[in-house]
């Protein structure tokens, strides 16, 4: 009865085979054939060869919400060279509330404002990188898939040792602000609070040692990612005038980044930048300085690194297999059908000549019917 059953199992997975199995002496070789068919495994080869890689490659996803956490603080990171003393020079926040923020992560380091040449090359290379990015968006993608652990955006330390006088003034550090519209601003003299919101201690500085030429190494928001160019970093600005005002208005953006190597909340930023010289007799009022006020955006988006599924690969791999095997066929015998009409060699069936006869003088065409054909 197994036996019995067994084969009625068998026989029944035999009927419901849907592929014809052609036996191999009925199959005709040819040279065409066979040169259709080298072809095609060789596009197939390469086909699923560069679909590997576009299956190893990942790309990032933008998605946008609003941003519901108004309760943390926005962490903004420092690094400036400014070309006046630190003695002479004062940096503060100050928010939407005309509400001073504490400095106490600012330091203030007295270096040379001239770049060494390893210096002058660093900086060069990476405004190169920046001018790319403005032009080529698509390379940001490129930047948060290849984080790296080292930073770029920093400035790499002097090799030759200057005998020349330390002439500026490096600030660097990090804030913790609301996250509220504010303003970051350098300035002559210490920053000094008072009930009404602040003022600068710039009475004793004469206005000759003014010059806030500045360089900005590095200035981010939120968690700082090694790696990420900020449109700010590498910044060089020269004052033409002792009384000049810079500032820069920027918009932040809130930014969650998960990829598969980082994992972090951090923000980014759009700038706009403007300069002039402060003049009271010709109406340009103003305090010199620079000033980078900062609005925060009320959406936050989420970029996500996304891979291609494997069973979308697959499929994908079927689909190039199939497609070519179906394609090559029909090309193959479209291209056979049309030798065979410019060979003449193509038949529809047997061709018989119809029977002809000399009759009065006149060439005459009979085609016997059937009844004749069976009388005789």
């Amino acid at each position: 009865m197994r036996r019995l059953n067994r084969k009625k199992a068998l026989n029944f997975v035999k009927e419901v085979d849907a592929f014809p199995k052609v036996p191999e002496s009925y199959v005709e070789t040819t040279a065409s054939g066979g040169t259709v068919s080298v072809l095609a495994f060789t596009a197939m080869a390469l086909l699923a060869f560069f679909e590997f890689f576009v299956y190893r490659d990942t790309w990032m996803k933008y998605e946008y919400e609003v941003d519901k956490d108004f309760t943390s603080k926005l962490r903004i990171n420092i690094d400036i060279t400014v070309a006046m003393r630190c003695q002479f020079v004062g940096a503060d926040v100050l928010d939407l509330a005309e509400t001073m923020v504490a400095s106490d992560g600012l330091q203030y380091e007295p270096v040379i404002f001239d770049l060494s040449p390893q210096q002058r090359l660093w900086h060069r290379t990476l405004l190169l990188i920046q001018n790319r990015l403005r032009e080529e968006h698509s390379l940001q993608d490129v930047l948060f898939k290849n984080v790296m652990k080292g930073a770029p955006t920093a400035l790499p330390p002097r090799e030759d040792d200057p005998t020349q006088p330390l002439n500026a003034c490096r600030i660097h550090g990090h804030l913790y602000v609301n996250k509220v519209a504010g303003n970051f601003h350098i300035t002559v003299g210490k920053a000094i609070p008072h009930p009404r919101g602040h003022a600068h201690l710039a009475a004793l500085v004469s206005h000759e040692t003014y010059n806030f030429s500045h360089r900005i190494d590095h200035l981010s928001f939120g968690e700082e990612i090694p790696g990420i160019l900020n449109p700010l970093d590498g910044t060089e600005k020269v004052s033409a005038d002792h009384n000049q005002m810079f500032q820069y208005f920027i918009t932040i953006v809130p930014t969650k980044l998960q990829t598969y190597k980082v994992s972090a909340d951090t923000h980014q930023y759009s700038v706009t930048e403007r300069e002039r010289v402060i003049n009271h007799a010709a109406g340009s009022h103003g305090v010199s300085g620079i000033f980078m006020k900062y609005d925060i955006s009320s959406l936050i988006v989420k970029v996500t690194e996304q891979h291609m599924p494997f069973w979308q690969f697959l499929v994908r791999l079927c689909g190039i297999i199939g497609g070519i095997f179906s394609t090559t066929g029909m090309l193959h015998g479209l291209v056979g059908f049309c030798v065979d009409v410019v060979c003449c060699r193509f038949k529809l069936g047997v061709y018989k000549p119809k029977s002809m006869s000399v009759f009065d003088g006149h060439v005459n065409s009979r085609t016997p019917l059937l009844s004749e054909n069976a009388e005789h």
